[in-house]
């Protein structure tokens, strides 16, 4: 699982994949899942040689492979760098859940899945996305265990 976003939602995406990685609820194996936000070399390679924009579609094409899933956090919906590596990840054939914000700007209709919380408040937004990653985080422990 590849997850990203900027700022506040960057900090909300390294927060889930550390669920995922090391626990959420119950001590079990640990599950693959990478924020794309992780690497500051990486990141201002990136933007230096590529451009703002790519950061994260420069990731999902390095790192990404097909089934994988794509989640991407923006409490806008504008994010052009979201916008992008969610254009790479359906060239490449994951799976995609956007989180989104507002009236899902210009990423509305691009991912799987849209869970699109409306409202003018960022803060709101991005309560009720972690509200949404750990509501996931329980799911995913509860299925896998069943496995």
């Amino acid at each position: 699982m590849l997850v990203c976003g900027n700022g506040g939602s960057a900090a909300e995406a390294a927060h889930f994949a550390t669920e995922l990685v090391v626990r959420f609820a119950k001590d079990r194996r640990a599950y693959p899942a990478i924020c794309l936000t992780g690497d500051g070399g990486l990141l201002t390679a990136a933007a230096n040689d590529y451009g703002f924009d790519e950061i994260f579609a420069r990731q999902v094409a390095a790192f990404g492979v097909e089934k994988d899933l794509l989640i991407c956090l923006t409490t806008s919906g504008k994010s052009k760098n979201i916008r992008r590596a969610l254009e790479e990840a359906k060239a490449r054939k994951l799976k995609t859940i956007a989180f989104l914000g507002r009236d899902g700007g210009s990423t509305i209709g691009i991912a799987d899945v849209d869970l699109l919380v409306r409202g003018d408040s960022t803060a709101r937004i991005q309560e009720a996305h972690q509200l949404f990653l750990h509501v996931l985080c329980e799911a995913i422990e509860s299925r896998v265990a069943q496995k």
